[in-house]
C-alpha cells in the first residue's frame, strides 16, 4: 500500500482576470474545472483524500506580481493554512522584479506566517536570478534554513520567437511552455546559477526543481564532464547537484525516466509531487502504485519519496489521515 504522500508543487490562484485566462487558455482548454481548482477551500481537500495526500505545500501559479499584490496572495494563503494546519503548508510567492523586497517577503512568510519555503518563477521577463541583485534572496533562504523552489514560467517577449514556427499557435504555446520550453528553461536556470558561482556564494541554499529534474538528470554526466570548463568553483556540479538541489515528481508519470534518477541521485533528494491542478492527484496516486509495483524501489525508499524526504526538508510531519 501506498505511503502517506505530501506533495510539494500544487498551485492556487490569488485572483482571476483577463490576463489569467490568456496565459491559461490551453490549459482552461483542456483541464475541466481548472479554475475552480485553483482555490483555496473544500474542493481541494476532497481532490488531496482523492489522492491519499496528507499534505499539500500550496504556492501561486506562475505569473509576475507587484510587491503589494506577493503579500496580499501570501496573507490569503496563510489563513487557509492557519484554517487547515494538519493538511496545508505554504510556499511563499516572491516579487522577483525587486530582489530587495523579494528577500524581505521571504523573511516575513517564514518568520511571520510559518511559510516552509518559496517558490519562485523561473525568470522575470527573461532575466534569471545569476546576478549579485539577487544575493539577498539567496542568503535569507540560506539562514532561513528553507529552500528555493524555481518553477517554470512563461517565455518572456523575446524567448518567444524560438517556439514558434511553421505549426498552429496551440502548438507554439505548448512547446514554450509545458509541452517542453518551461522544463530546457529551468534547467537552464540551475546551471547558470553554479556557472555564476551563487552556489560557492552560498553553500547551504536548497534549491527544488520539479518534472523529475527538468531533464538535468537525462544530461547530469555530460554537465559534469563539461562544467569543468566554466571557471574555477569550490565545489564541482555533481556535488551540488548532491547536496543543494532536491528534485519532485511533479507531473511526469512515466517509470522509465525514474529508473535513470535512481542510479544517479541520492535517494534523499527525491520527493513527491503532482503538479496539482494542472495534474490530478489520482494520476500521482496511480503513478506511486505503479513504482511500488515496478520493484525500482523497496518500502523504505518508497516512504522516502512519498513523505518521509519532504519531512525532512521541510521541518513538516505526517499525521495519520483518514481518506
Amino acid at each position: 500500500m501506498v505511503p502517506p504522500l505530501i506533495s510539494l508543487e500544487e498551485h492556487f490562484l490569488f485572483s482571476t482576470d483577463s490576463s489569467f485566462e490568456a496565459k491559461f487558455s490551453e490549459q482552461l482548454k483542456h483541464l475541466p474545472g481548472l479554475a475552480s481548482r485553483l482555490r483555496l477551500g473544500d474542493l481541494r481537500l476532497q481532490d488531496m483524500d482523492a489522492g491519499r495526500i496528507s499534505i499539500q505545500v500550496i504556492s501561486h501559479v506562475p505569473g509576475t506580481l507587484s510587491t503589494s499584490q506577493c503579500r496580499a496572495a501570501n496573507d490569503q494563503l496563510a489563513t487557509a493554512v492557519t484554517q487547515n494546519k494538519s493538511r496545508f503548508a505554504g510556499f511563499a510567492v516572491l516579487p522577483m522584479k525587486e530582489p530587495g523586497a523579494a528577500a524581505n517577503e521571504l523573511i516575513r512568510c517564514v518568520r511571520e506566517l510559518g511559510f516552509v519555503g518559496a517558490l519562485i518563477d523561473n525568470h522575470v521577463d527573461g532575466r534569471y536570478y545569476d546576478g549579485k541583485e539577487y544575493h539577498p534572496v539567496f542568503q535569507a533562504a540560506q539562514d532561513l534554513d528553507v529552500p528555493i523552489y524555481l518553477h517554470p514560467t512563461w517565455p518572456s517577449e523575446d524567448m518567444a520567437p524560438q517556439y514558434s514556427g511553421n505549426f498552429s499557435d496551440g502548438a507554439a504555446a505548448s512547446l514554450g511552455a509545458s509541452g517542453f520550453g518551461w522544463h530546457s528553461e529551468t534547467a537552464l536556470h540551475v546551471l547558470r546559477l553554479f556557472a555564476a558561482g551563487v552556489f560557492d556564494k552560498f553553500p547551504r541554499v536548497k534549491i527544488v526543481v520539479g518534472h523529475f529534474g527538468e531533464m538535468l538528470p537525462f544530461m547530469l554526466q555530460r554537465v559534469c564532464d563539461l562544467s569543468v570548463r566554466w571557471g574555477k568553483f569550490e565545489r564541482q556540479f555533481k556535488q551540488i547537484w548532491d547536496e543543494n538541489i532536491w528534485i519532485t515528481t511533479s507531473g511526469v508519470w512515466s517509470i522509465d525516466p525514474m529508473a535513470c534518477i535512481l542510479r544517479n541521485t541520492n535517494i534523499e533528494r527525491i520527493l513527491y509531487s503532482v503538479d496539482y491542478p494542472f495534474a490530478t492527484n489520482e494520476k500521482g496516486l496511480s503513478w506511486m502504485e505503479e513504482l511500488e509495483r515496478s520493484g525500482l524501489v523497496g518500502k523504505d525508499d518508497l516512504e522516502r519519496i512519498a513523505f518521509k524526504n519532504a519531512e525532512s526538508l521541510l521541518k513538516l510531519k505526517v499525521t495519520e489521515t483518514a481518506f
